[in-house]
């Protein structure tokens, strides 16, 4: 696996990529190899949803490449990666498969000073690349091997760069010692791994103290956030990169970064104290650098952005903030109804967590006050958290809590505990970014249970205006099934119903009313009440659908509505079905042979009073499947409907049509992360 990436790196001019897997059944992609780059800068996106604003998730989801040719691209149709890295680079994301499989994602990484286009041949490299990575990945499922490392990703071993031979080793130390200024190498780590004695004068310690030590670790005056973000502008961009900075009490020092995919190397001169710098830094901060601690802020601020529900929240959190700020547990709280609850959770026990689950507020925790002043606490040992509540028993093995109200609005909404296992001094500067990172999370959980809140009120709407059970007809077999948009409020407009009109006959009805939204779904319930009164009252299909459109046309509600009525006759085994603008249903015969029913068209409901809507006769003989469905089940981006529609009818054809219950949850989970909802009515009459 590693031989084959390392191929499609260098076979496509690239500097670096990721290669991700798709476990079978899971909905997200995993890291598993990272070339040209640390694993640090990759592992806020370790793991990717398929729904995720993503390249990668895109590329897979839709199984086609993406392609961004630069940082203004990337900022315009990606800006949460474009916030947490807004350097000049190019990528690429494409599907890594295997036949008709998805197996994983491949992204690649360019300097942004390269050409804005892929050429024919950098897209050939893709290609095959990700062929021989889906080959080795199918491979290895069909051996039983873990697609996901026990550890971290693996990172490829880095080029080597060209060895000197020993007679030029003293000249080219000779060299580099007789140039002006200093210099010094960092590791793609940005560790320091050579220096000369004039950059260590420089830098005003001596090699021992640099070698193998990051510049901002080791030397406090570099504790400045300039510093680490040209490390990883160089890193990213693959583009040389320079900043200034005070090194106390007054001497200004020039840094120079040229990064290639094995390392940086960086040149030291000494600056003009006239030109404009950046002022100096105060004391140095314990714990993690400054820099670090920005650079998490915004990486948490761009992933609570896409944040929906108080679990995401919860998630998102634990995920983002423990890693960098080294802390090992994690209690997201919120007061109701006078008590306390715990809304997630990360590093304890559920039986220690259940124990102050629903505690009341008025007892005297540090939680509760809070919830009640707004004012953060920082307890750098327990023995400070005992003084401060002499009740306080020492249950959860942590060595140091903070303790942060979650503002919004103006009003503490919730308090975020992060805990430690070792005693920690919380300097100012940590705590005031601490406090941030809470108010972000604070903001967060705000929406996020206002979603939740209206995600279950449009729930049980749905639920209120769907059948809540199909009626029992002898002799029919049925099957129905909803599945809401990947976005937005989970509700929609799709709809279907089945009709008891006597002891022999049934009417069915599948639609889809325009938008995802409570006024969409309200017109569906309109709807399906009138095909539903009219089929009753014995109409005829074209019928059905001529009165229904000519209801909506007088109500104007500026929503179009697609909408199919079929009248099933079970003695004669004979059908007649009339469509308003929906996909035409599909026949599956008892021998599997499956047909898409020509249907004559008719026009959307509600746009003209009086449409016509022509319908067709057909055989309905025991032992077939008539499948009827919305768009949501064959329409996606760059999918021609033709195609897809065929595809659907495969799997119609290839199911078992006496087990109706798996067929429909195969035809369901046809669509991917559906952009729309989807609806899905199959009936089968029996022999």
């Amino acid at each position: 696996m590693e031989t084959a990436m390392a191929a499609v790196v260098r076979e496509s001019g690239a500097y670096g990529g990721l290669l991700y897997v798709l476990p079978p059944g899971d909905d997200a992609l995993w890291l598993v190899v990272v070339a040209g780059a640390p694993h640090e800068l990759a592992s806020p996106w370790r793991r990717i949803a398929l729904t995720d604003p993503m390249p990668v998730a895109d590329a897979v989801r839709e199984r086609r490449l993406v392609w961004i040719g630069g940082q203004e691209e990337l900022a315009r149709r990606y800006p949460r990666p474009a916030l947490v890295l807004p350097y000049d680079f190019a990528l690429s994301a494409a599907p890594v498969t295997s036949g008709a499989t998805v197996l994983g994602g491949l992204v690649l990484l360019w300097s942004g000073t390269r050409s804005p286009q892929l050429s024919p041949g950098e897209r050939d490299a893709i290609e095959s690349g990700c062929h021989r990575l889906g080959s080795l990945l199918r491979e290895s499922a069909d051996r039983g091997d873990p697609l996901l490392p026990a550890g971290r990703p693996r990172t490829l071993p880095l080029p080597k760069g060209r060895t000197v031979p020993p007679g030029e080793a003293a000249a080219v130390t000779a060299f580099v010692d007789r140039l002006p200024g200093g210099s010094c190498a960092l590791d793609m780590n940005g560790r320091i791994t050579f220096v000369t004695p004039a950059a260590a004068d420089l830098f005003g310690a001596g090699p021992d103290e640099l070698v193998g030590a990051l510049p901002w670790e080791a030397l406090p005056w570099m504790d400045v956030p300039q510093v680490e973000d040209r490390y990883r502008a160089a890193l990213v961009s693959n583009q040389p990169q320079a900043f200034t900075v005070l090194r106390p009490p007054d001497t200004w020092l020039t840094f120079k970064l040229y990064p290639d995919p094995s390392g940086i190397s960086v040149r030291i001169t000494g600056a003009d104290p006239s030109e404009d710098a950046p002022a100096s830094p105060s004391a140095p901060a314990a714990g993690p650098s400054r820099a670090v601690l920005l650079y998490q802020l915004m990486q948490l601020a761009a992933t609570l952005t896409e944040a929906v529900g108080v679990q995401d929240v919860a998630d998102q959190t634990a995920d983002q903030l423990l890693p960098a700020l080294g802390a090992q547990g994690m209690v997201l709280m919120a007061p109701e109804d006078g008590r306390l609850r715990i809304l997630g959770h990360h590093g304890y026990s559920a039986e220690l967590i259940s124990r102050f689950d629903n505690l009341p507020l008025s007892e005297d925790i540090p939680v509760a006050r809070v919830l009640t002043t707004g004012v953060p606490h920082f307890f750098t040992n327990f023995a400070e958290l005992q003084r401060d509540y002499p009740a306080t028993t020492h249950e959860d093995g942590m060595a140091a809590w903070a303790v942060l109200p979650l503002i919004a609005s103006g009003r503490p909404k919730g308090s975020l505990l992060l805990s430690y296992r070792r005693p920690r001094a919380f300097p100012p500067g940590e705590r005031a970014v601490l406090t941030s990172m809470a108010g972000l999370v604070g903001q967060a959980l705000d929406r996020a249970r206002l979603y939740d809140t209206k995600h279950d009120l449009a729930h049980r709407l749905q639920s209120a205006l769907l059948p809540h059970a199909l009626p029992h007809v002898p002799g029919l077999k049925v099957a129905a099934r909803y599945l809401p948009a990947a976005r937005g409020l989970g509700i929609g407009g799709d709809f279907y119903d089945l009709i008891r009109l006597d002891e022999h006959i049934v009417g069915a009805t599948i639609g889809d009313v325009q938008g995802h939204n409570v006024d969409a779904a309200a017109l569906m319930g309109q709807v399906r009440t009138a095909v539903h009164a009219h089929a009753t009252v014995g109409s005829a299909p074209d019928q059905v659908l001529t009165r229904t459109n000519r209801l909506l046309t007088d109500l104007e509600p500026g929503l179009f509505t697609s909408c199919l009525y079929v009248h099933l006759d079970l003695t004669t085994h004979r059908a007649c079905v009339a469509t308003a603008g929906h996909p035409p249903p599909l026949l599956r015969h008892a021998d599997g042979r499956t047909e898409i029913l020509p249907v004559p068209p008719g026009l959307l409901l509600g746009i003209e009073p009086d449409s016509r809507y022509p319908a067709l006769e057909f055989r309905l003989p025991a032992g077939c499947v008539l499948a009827l469905y919305t768009d949501g089940l064959v329409e996606a981006p760059g999918v021609d409907l033709d195609d897809a529609t065929a595809a659907l009818a495969g799997l119609l054809e290839h199911a078992d049509p006496t087990d109706l219950d798996t067929m429909a949850e195969t035809l369901i989970h046809h669509a991917l992360a559906p952009g729309d909802d989807v609806a899905l009515l199959l009936i089968s009459p029996r022999g």
